[in-house]
């Protein structure tokens, strides 16, 4: 019997493991795997019964990307050129960095599903949750003064 490793290895490497750990329900519905505002993606599954054998269930996986085509390299710099460059790794996507608590050998644990939650997260648009702003030249009476913007007011103010 041939070694499955290799196999494991390059599932693990190509980000076809997020399934593990998630609690499938033979309801046909499809179940939201990643919704990641910051990079406007959204990755979903279902099973669904299969063109080969109608008889079985085959997972499919929908990866619908929205590429923000007027996003700047700094989206919190209006002036910044246009970002031309997209990349989309699903390692990246898929990373959880809450930490959770589990149970090793009677004793609770805190864990984080990834080993780079500490870099920081390019985004391609702006997430609605997050207060950005930028400084812009504002000239009152004559005299330009620097002042803080709010490039997302409703995030920024409360009510």
């Amino acid at each position: 019997m041939k070694s499955s490793l290799p196999w494991v290895a390059l599932a693990v490497s190509l980000g076809f493991v997020l399934v593990a750990g998630y609690q499938w329900n033979d309801d046909g519905e499809e179940r939201v795997l990643v919704n990641n505002k910051c990079k406007c993606v959204t990755v979903t599954s279902k099973f669904v019964p299969s063109k080969d054998n109608p008889e079985e269930e085959v997972l499919e996986r929908n990866i619908r990307i929205i590429v923000p085509l007027k996003s700047r390299q700094n989206i919190s710099d209006p002036t910044s050129p246009l970002r031309t460059n997209f990349v989309y790794r699903m390692t990246e996507l898929c990373k959880k960095c809450d930490p959770t608590e589990i149970e090793l050998g009677g004793e609770i644990y805190q864990a984080q599903q990834s080993n780079s939650c500490n870099e920081p997260e390019t985004c391609y648009t702006y997430d609605r949750d997050k207060c950005y702003t930028t400084t812009i030249p504002f000239v009152y009476h004559g005299e330009t003064k620097q002042i803080q913007a709010a490039l997302t007011p409703t995030s920024c103010y409360a009510d």
